[in-house]
């Protein structure tokens, strides 16, 4: 199996001057980056409404919490079967036209899931299948975004873009849930639809604007074939540190994945209502953009595959916690610590993914590694809501951390090109840009 690739030092060739100060935000500067970065926020905003809505509308239509398990279902299940051709079509055509297509058709999804909501919705498969079709338009839409990302920054200011791009991810991820439960609560969840379906205009908005061309880099053939990706799944299984990293992401995501059970801690548990439903669903990510915040200006990490393993760890002891507490301050404290251990351990993965990753199958790899970081938690959701339909949420949660942990003591022992991997000199230099 292949080595992951480092840069040398004596090849940096674009490392800012010895006398420019860090900033916090390097990669604003770029005005193609920060037309998808105010985009990107906009639009996940009211993803996040959604997705938080959908878990309320389906518990309050079935009060079962096998069916909040299955919406979990319903989202992984186009991922796993349309991400390794959505990688493949990344790397082949102009990813700005797809991510323009990919938008459109999740803003369709949106609008019709607001239209036959607002006129009576009583049964729960309209919202499974809406779903389904927006989760295969996100199997298409993230390989495209995350390989057209590498271009529209210089390769010193990446990993400030990663951190920036995490903490508008999560900073959505806050607002999202407490404006979805707001409007939820007053407005129904048709209004929340219809907000979502106008939000993914502003991706598409920053699409049309951005000047860096959309196609990779290296490969002019624009190939859709078995090849193309037969070549895509060579490089992830010959480079030892992607498996490592993508295997551990999965399965903790798998075991500690509690999102689908927050309305039953909400109403039976805390009993704080939509309102209380809405920050407990936005506390992970508050505690994520108060980390990212501080990533932004982290100059490198002496170890950072040992960084990674320890804060899968404290995720998993978070999520314990939760699941044992009935009071509603310390489950929000620990859902954001769970958050923050989360955004350590995806930042540095994903900065080395990208960095090793040549641009003409960067596509592919992302889409290989949508399988692991969506699938884990849609799986685990199922898995939450079987488990708890059986044993009870509180018994759900509390088991998927301890499972969590137990993967990280599993990890430690074997994946040994991740603890022994460096950041180069030009990549802790983009660290802390």
């Amino acid at each position: 199996m292949r080595r992951a690739t480092r840069f040398s030092p004596a090849d940096d060739t674009s490392r800012p001057p010895a006398t420019e100060r860090p900033s916090s935000f390097a990669a604003l500067r770029h005005r193609d980056f920060r037309l998808l970065w105010a985009g990107q926020f906009v639009s996940i905003t009211g993803s996040q409404m959604q997705l938080v809505t959908i878990n309320w509308h389906v518990y309050i239509l079935t009060h079962s919490a096998f069916a909040l398990g299955l919406v979990g279902l319903v989202r992984v299940l186009p991922i796993i079967l349309c991400s390794l051709l959505g990688g493949v079509v990344a790397d082949a055509v102009d990813r700005k036209r797809l991510i323009v297509v990919t938008q459109s058709v999740m803003l369709a999804s949106a609008a019709a899931l607001a239209a036959i909501t607002a006129t009576g919705l009583s049964r729960v498969w309209p919202i499974y299948a809406l779903t389904a079709l927006s989760s295969a338009a996100i199997a298409f839409d993230n390989p495209a975004r995350q390989a057209l990302m590498p271009s529209l920054v210089p390769e010193r200011d990446f990993p400030n873009a990663v951190s920036l791009g995490f903490v508008s991810f999560q900073i959505a991820m806050v607002t999202g849930p407490v404006l979805g439960g707001v409007v939820l609560a007053r407005y129904g969840p048709a209004m929340v639809y219809a907000v979502n379906a106008a939000s993914f205009l502003a991706v598409i908005a920053a699409m049309l604007l951005i000047r860096a061309g959309g196609r990779a880099k290296g490969d002019e053939s624009g190939r859709v074939s078995f090849e193309a990706l037969a070549e895509g799944l060579k490089f992830v299984w010959r480079t030892p540190i992607m498996v490592q990293t993508m295997a551990l992401d999965f399965v903790a995501t798998f075991f500690a994945s509690a999102n689908a059970l927050l309305p039953i801690f909400a109403s039976r548990i805390l009993n704080v209502g939509e309102y209380g439903y809405g920050f407990l669903a936005a506390a992970s990510a508050f505690g994520a953009v108060l980390t990212g915040l501080f990533l932004t200006r982290r100059p490198g990490w002496g170890r950072p595959g040992l960084t990674v393993l320890l804060s899968v760890a404290v995720y998993g002891a978070a999520t314990v916690v939760f699941g044992l507490s009935h009071t509603y301050w310390l489950s929000l404290l620990m859902l954001a610590v769970s958050g923050s251990a989360d955004t350590v351990s995806t930042v540095i993965r994903q900065t080395i993914r990208q960095l090793i990753t040549p641009d003409r199958l960067r596509g592919r790899m992302t889409s290989v590694n949508m399988i692991f970081f969506m699938g884990g938690p849609q799986l685990g959701e199922l898995e939450a809501g079987l488990v708890a339909s059986v044993a009870g949420a509180p018994f759900s949660v509390v088991a998927g951390g301890v499972g969590c942990i137990v993967a990280v003591l599993f990890a430690s022992a074997r994946a040994r090109e991740l603890l022994r991997y460096r950041f180069s000199r030009r990549e802790e230099d983009g660290a802390g840009a």
